[in-house]
């Protein structure tokens, strides 16, 4: 099924949950946007309404839009049965992300939306276990923010290092060679 065929069926099956219509112009996946409290009913359409039949949820990340105010989640689907992809977004509130979670639906939204979390602060109700998964505990903050300080140290370690093209260039000023020699 085209892109255009599961946006009009989602459109007929969800009336009121889309924020933004399919979007195909100069983009490799279309998408269209859907309301954030209307999520989980869409998600659960999509999953199971049988000529949709998104049964694998490939992937979902974030993206910072700083300037808008809003992060945006990222939701890519397909459909084994049906071998078609879709591509749904969700914008939030900068100032308090958050949107229903999907992993009742699809297991692999677990590790996913706690990726999100950690990184982006997105908060996804309903989620059985969202805490950090790649940051410790008691870091402070999320680190892919547009806006995130890094703290100059985590418990004593300094968090930053030099560049490893300004240790090349010390390397080279160190091993120039004055008219061919050494």
């Amino acid at each position: 099924m085209e892109a255009q065929h599961i946006f009009e069926r989602v459109q007929q099956l969800c009336p009121d949950a889309i924020a933004a219509p399919l979007s195909s112009e100069n983009t490799k996946d279309p998408f269209f946007k859907v309301k954030p409290e209307k999520w989980l009913e869409v998600a659960r359409v999509l999953r199971d309404t049988p000529d949709l039949g998104f049964d694998f949820l490939n992937n979902v990340t974030a993206v910072d839009w700083i300037k808008q105010n809003i992060i945006q989640v990222v939701y890519h689907l397909w459909s084994y049965r049906h071998r078609h992809a879709l591509v749904v977004k969700i914008d939030l509130d900068r100032a308090k992300p958050q949107v229903p979670s999907v992993e009742s639906l699809w297991k692999a939204a677990n590790w996913n939306e706690r990726e999100q979390y950690d990184l982006f602060g997105v908060e996804f109700i309903g989620h059985p276990d969202l805490r950090r998964i790649l940051m410790p505990d008691d870091w402070v903050g999320h680190p892919m923010l547009k806006d995130y300080k890094e703290a100059t140290d985590y418990r004593g370690m300094p968090t930053t290092r030099p560049s490893p093209l300004d240790l090349l260039n010390v390397y080279d000023k160190a091993h120039v060679k004055v008219d061919g020699v050494k």
